[in-house]
């Protein structure tokens, strides 16, 4: 039986890091993925037929993946900033957000609520965000800390308010106390509820909120020069030059690990190692290792992919590169969001659906053909809020199509001339529209319910003792760590999952802190 120091069970990002730094440690290491290429979510893809340009398919856009794991690997990566952070139609036009804020901004501002005053305290809690993520970044790629220290740093910083904002009340909370305007408020609010299925008015929405807007030390969603599958490239080229062994359509079928040694089988071949390190949802390691699995918080977002000929024009006025280089929203206000959500929970298709969009092109137009791009195609991505897996269940065919036409009918709303007349056909005169459902990504890339996280989120520091210190990838066996999503910290397009597990196999002896840690049931 061939054995390994590691054996990584899938290949997505995460578990790509994560070979790399082990096996630039010297460490043999084994990575094995059960579909044809590796990547997970994070891949790009020829969606539509005989159209060449190549798509994000799932995962889109970056903004957790840190530099150091970029220079510590050596990867060849160029991520663009978009010219715009967002754009949201209402009645009386539009509200733009600059990425650097200026004028336009204010203005936008003014123009929707009367004054400055709402501009001013929105300036003030972006401010005090990107302090905060300047604080919690860094400690992403370190052992735990302990509640208690990490919310000193934080104080420590000036930002004891946000700590009670983020941290200690739900986000709706401090939203409606920050904010007066509707539209305003749920502009904020969307970063909580991205695959997430929740309230506002529940911590799961902070949690959200705080992966969304620390990443890398300043929260900027950046877009990935050549798409998600360029990101990809450069870690699978990582873990082999490093001597990483990487071997595609071996899908596993057991874990065994005992806490010093493991066995993984897959097809009819059974290898050793000294460490299993999982790529996989915690809830897909259960199962090969014969435990009782338990349920997963439900995916809850519909990704629709399309190609254009040309972005439409819209009804504001307002320059259609603006409007989609960064997030155009639809009908995300507070009010429609927690509506959506009520009416979702309830097991209805909400009455009106939330979702965002944006154009990878207008920053990034090399995943086109040369000659598309010279003719001015574009793509473009609707991500679907509050749309959970629940829904798809009885008819996911039926409900998929059906929630395509009712939100391109939404953005029809914004626009002077129909989507549909600025879409692209594929070779068999289809329209280049492609939509995924939960159901979908449970299908093709195994993701329980369609959790684009793998479970729901966790905080960013040690919930109990005896986590204070270690990676947050341990399990209940000293040598199974979870290397992906499911990992705490994990979550995104980050390798941060697979950095962390990688450290938990090279300094397995946890750091201890000796701090108070809260009492048991607090938030």
């Amino acid at each position: 039986m061939d054995s390994y120091d590691v054996v990584v069970v899938g290949g997505g990002h995460n578990a790509l890091v994560a070979a790399a730094y082990l096996a630039r440690a010297g460490r043999s290491v084994l990575v094995l993925e059960k579909l044809d290429h590796v990547g997970g979510a994070a891949v790009s893809e020829q969606v539509f037929p005989g159209v060449p340009a190549r798509l994000s398919r799932y995962s889109y856009l970056v903004s957790l993946l840190p530099d150091r794991v970029v220079a510590d690997l050596g990867l060849r990566l160029s991520l663009r900033s978009r010219a715009v952070a967002s754009y949201t139609p209402h009645g009386r036009g539009g509200l733009l957000v600059e990425r650097t804020p200026g004028e336009a901004t204010a203005a936008s501002f003014r123009e929707l609520t009367g004054s400055d005053a709402e501009w001013r305290r929105w300036r003030r809690w972006y401010d005090e965000l990107a302090d905060l993520a300047g604080v919690l970044a860094p400690t992403l790629l370190e052992p735990l800390e302990s509640r208690e220290r990490t919310r000193r740093r934080v104080e420590a910083a000036g930002l004891a308010r946000v700590w009670e904002q983020v941290f200690e009340r739900p986000l709706g909370e401090a939203l409606r106390e920050l904010f007066t305007d509707d539209l305003v408020r749920g502009v904020a609010a969307t970063d909580g509820l991205i695959g997430t299925h929740t309230s506002l008015d529940d911590l799961r929405a902070n949690r959200c909120f705080l992966y969304h807007v620390i990443g890398n030390g300043t929260g900027e969603w950046r877009v990935p020069v050549g798409g998600m599958g360029a990101v990809t490239a450069e870690l699978a080229r990582a873990a082999r030059e490093a001597g990483a062994r990487i071997v595609t359509g071996a899908e596993v079928s057991r874990v065994d690990a005992d806490g010093v040694s493991a066995e993984v089988e897959f097809g009819d071949r059974v290898v050793g190692a000294r460490f299993v390190l999982s790529g996989v949802a915690p809830a897909v390691l259960d199962s090969l290792r014969g435990k009782e699995v338990r349920r997963v918080a439900e995916g809850s977002q519909l990704k629709v992919n399309m190609l254009l000929r040309k972005l439409p024009r819209l009804r504001g006025g307002i320059d259609p590169r603006l409007a989609f280089a960064g997030t155009l929203h639809l009908a995300e206000s507070y009010g429609q969001l927690e509506t959506a959500y009520r009416e979702s929970a309830a097991g209805r298709v909400p009455s009106v659906l939330p979702a965002e969009m944006y154009c990878h092109t207008l920053t990034d137009p090399s995943i086109l053909a040369p000659e598309q791009a010279r003719r001015g195609w574009h793509t473009l991505t609707l991500f679907g809020l509050h749309t959970p897996a629940a829904l798809f269940e009885r008819d996911n065919d039926g409900l998929r199509e059906h929630l395509v036409g009712r939100y391109l009918s939404a953005l029809d709303e914004h626009l002077v001339e129909p989507i549909e007349e600025c879409l692209a056909v594929d070779a068999d005169g289809r329209p280049c529209v492609e939509a995924r459902t939960p159901l979908d990504l449970e299908a093709e890339l195994g993701l329980p319910r369609g959790n684009i996280f793998h479970d729901e989120l966790a905080w960013p520091f040690a919930e109990t003792r005896d986590e204070v210190g270690r990676w947050g990838v341990e399990t209940d066996v000293a040598n199974l760590l979870l290397c992906g999503s499911g990992a705490r910290r994990g979550g995104a397009v980050s390798g941060i999952g697979g950095h962390n597990a990688a450290m938990a196999v090279l300094s397995p002896q946890p750091r201890r802190q000796v701090l108070p840690m809260p009492p048991p049931g607090s938030a």
